[in-house]
């Protein structure tokens, strides 16, 4: 039996939560184009007859020194760099430039003497889109193998999969066969109307807001989910809440069409907007 932790790190939004989602085979972490939505250490789990591998999704790298949220993000990545990982897996966006950010978060991992494997992702653009894929091609030489796929479209996965099972130490399962993430469902509901506030929003909230799921109650014929949605800034409040409660009404619908369909079940979501200027500390 084959056994082993697998980190995913890169950058923000080149897609390691999206790739997270598409090896396990279902929907753990929350999704979007807006910068530092990984915020926690979620596991996915793949288990086969022969090997578990945990992957561990980790926070983007995002340099903005002026943003709390940021450091204490990246800080994250640094503490999990320092624990014992049997493999790491290196995300890249082909169609943004190497950079000082980029360079940054390839200097975490390129002196660790444990496997590496390059995933060039979001290969379903056009080449014109993926105009640095060569640039990062260059870099294969600093890893054990280069994967091109799209994890959005979970085309070209396989391969990935395979390499990762055949690299992982000898050692015995973490989770049973049947868990699939260290998550629960408080986090993992919260996640879901996180996204979906980032979904309505585009850029008019900073990302740095966050959901409480405080119950979650199955009942006869509906499961009723309270959560709060906080921000540091009572004016960001207001745009959430929008003009007669619409804009709240519909991350509620969103969220709760999601959850619906995920688990199978009619969902009441009663939601609410607070004013929490400490919450970062929590994280």
């Amino acid at each position: 039996m084959r056994s082993g932790v697998v980190a995913l790190i890169g950058r923000s939004n080149v897609g390691k939560s999206t790739l997270l989602n598409t090896l396990v085979g279902t929907k753990i972490a929350a999704t979007s184009f807006r910068p530092q939505m990984t915020r926690n250490e979620i596991h996915g789990v793949i288990t086969t007859p022969e090997a578990q591998a945990v992957f561990v999704d980790t926070p983007g790298i995002f340099k903005d020194k002026k943003n709390p949220l940021s450091a204490k993000l990246v800080n994250k990545v640094v503490n999990l760099l320092e624990q014992e990982l049997d493999l790491i897996i290196y995300v890249v966006d082909p169609s943004r430039e190497i950079g000082q950010e980029e360079r940054a978060a390839f200097g975490m991992v390129r002196h660790l003497k444990i496997p590496k494997l390059l995933v060039i992702n979001k290969c379903d653009l056009s080449p014109r889109e993926r105009q640095f894929e060569i640039d990062y091609e260059a870099w294969g030489k600093e890893f054990d193998g280069v994967f091109k796929l799209s994890a959005l479209r979970a085309s070209h996965i396989q391969p990935l999969k395979e390499k990762v099972l055949g690299l992982l130490p000898e050692g015995e399962p973490m989770y049973p066969a049947e868990q699939w993430t260290n998550i629960d469902n408080y986090f993992w509901i919260g996640e879901i109307i996180r996204e979906k506030v980032f979904s309505v929003f585009e850029k008019e909230v900073p990302y740095a807001i966050t959901v409480e799921v405080d119950n979650v109650e199955e009942k006869k014929d509906i499961t009723v989910i309270s959560a709060r949605i906080l921000t540091n800034q009572e004016r960001y409040k207001k745009i959430i809440i929008g003009r007669n409660g619409q804009k709240i009404k519909e991350v509620g619908q969103m969220a709760r069409r999601e959850l619906e369909a995920a688990l199978n079940k009619k969902i009441y979501l009663e939601l609410e907007v607070e004013v929490d200027k400490h919450w970062i500390e929590r994280i």
